[in-house]
């Protein structure tokens, strides 16, 4: 049987051209890690190990038998991440960013599911502080993205193609949540102006 891949599924949400479209995000459920400082620094580090720590635990589960009830094989979703950005971008003093890393988890990932496999997890890399992570439903409604292409530094240019199309198509950037980033590159192992980056900023309608 085929394993469910989430972009390939969901190219709306995961695959958008290079140029802005309007999107209504759904509500989906993650494992999230609260943060702040650069992407460099370790607590982001952590939160991604404890992630993947956590995800793979669930998704390998069927190898000991031991998945849970509704299991179905599926791809590891991408990397994400929310930031406390605004339409004009990301604040210059990097240990200054705020943020939320998460991966998406399949529909029969349940509270029960959850923390069984922290504590699997925990057993196999205990060095790691799981109280961080945890389990959380997350709609975001109404957004405009693009896929940036190239390094992270140069996001700043996409971010300003976003905020001219919300000018031209009546919308404003919501400020009542967050900038979100999809990671469909894998960093360590893709050239800077290769990566891709999916940029989703949160909108609502201009009132007039």
């Amino acid at each position: 049987m085929e394993k469910l891949d989430y972009k390939k599924q969901y190219k709306d949400l995961y695959l958008p051209p290079k140029k802005p479209v309007v999107v209504d995000v759904p509500e989906m459920v993650f494992l999230m890690v609260d943060g702040w400082g650069a992407p460099e620094e370790p607590s982001y580090q952590e939160a991604v190990s404890l992630l993947y720590s956590v995800a793979f635990t669930i998704k390998m589960s069927k190898r000991n038998g031991s998945q849970p009830e509704g299991y179905f094989d599926y791809v590891v979703p991408p990397l994400e991440g929310l930031w406390n950005c605004s339409e004009e971008g990301v604040h210059p003093d990097r240990s200054r960013w705020v943020w939320t890393s998460l991966l998406r988890q399949p529909e029969f990932v349940t509270g029960e599911v959850f923390r069984w496999a922290v504590a699997q997890a925990a057993r196999k890399k205990p060095e790691l502080d799981y109280a961080r992570v945890r389990l959380e439903p997350y709609g975001e409604g109404l957004c405009v993205q693009m896929l940036h292409m190239g390094p992270y530094s140069r996001e700043q240019e996409t971010v300003d193609t976003l905020a001219a199309f919300l000018e031209r198509e009546g919308l404003v950037y919501d400020h009542g949540r967050r900038h979100h980033e999809i990671y469909l590159s894998d960093p360590r192992r893709c050239a800077p102006e290769r990566l891709k980056t999916v940029l989703r900023l949160p909108v609502k309608r201009k009132i007039v």
